[in-house]
């Protein structure tokens, strides 16, 4: 691997392929997010060896409510026991959990989880786990634009005030650097309504593993591949 300077300071990941996994092996949908489970954990550990200093999973988008009911209700079991059974962890890597999304529609006793490991983890600073959840990015553009056109109106600033760095201070992901790399699996080539914003000057990288089958090994690959581009920015 090069050297600290060329790792990216954030990463994000499209988690696909879970139902696909699991069909292929005739097993319940339900077995391809629990397996799914534990390639988080091989991200983390990838992670906090590189250094990375923030990783952000799409794990439920706003879409994914449209899924039948039985596995939305699996998913948010498993959710709320990974974050049980993982929390201790996460204090020993020292890593900190952080949330984006419409958080609001997840089971009360989801939120109730989530918060308490917010809480326990808020002062982790090693790597930040983001977990986007009930996510949607037009959702989240759509909500920043009305919070900035209600600011115009109230004459809490004026419409040349609002700049692409200003507009990005209304997003949830306000407090952190945009993704320096995208990760996608199962061989998809669409972003899925995923960060749209923060991601436009991102280097892909599409993997063919789905999801559970995602190891260290491939995240290292990732970032190997990232190493090799050339970020222009839009310069030569």
């Amino acid at each position: 691997m090069s050297s600290s300077s060329s790792i990216p300071q954030h990463i994000a990941i499209i988690m696909d392929g879970n139902g696909r996994w699991a069909k292929s092996r005739g097993l319940p949908r339900a077995q391809g997010h629990r397996a799914g489970a534990e390639s988080v954990r091989e991200a983390i550990d990838a992670c906090k060896e590189l250094g990375v200093k923030y990783l952000t999973l799409y794990a439920f988008s706003s879409e994914n409510w449209n899924r039948p009911q039985a596995e939305i209700v699996a998913l948010m079991k498993l959710l709320d026991q990974f974050l049980r059974s993982k929390t201790s962890d996460l204090m020993r890597q020292n890593v900190r959990l952080q949330v984006i999304g419409q958080i609001e529609r997840l089971p009360e006793s989801t939120r109730n989880t989530l918060q308490k490991v917010i809480d326990q983890t808020r002062d982790n600073d090693s790597l930040t786990l983001v977990l986007a959840l009930s996510y949607g990015s037009r959702e989240e553009i759509t909500a920043a634009a009305r919070k900035l056109a209600q600011g115009v109106l109230d004459g809490r600033w004026k419409p040349e005030d609002i700049t692409p760095e200003f507009f990005s201070m209304q997003l949830d992901t306000a407090h952190m650097p945009d993704p320096d790399l995208l990760i996608r699996t199962s061989g998809e080539m669409r972003v899925s309504n995923f960060l749209l914003w923060q991601i436009s000057y991102a280097e892909m990288v599409i993997v063919d593993q789905c999801w559970p089958d995602f190891r260290q090994g491939d995240l290292f690959d990732a970032v190997k591949e990232y190493q090799k581009r050339h970020r222009r920015f839009g310069g030569v």
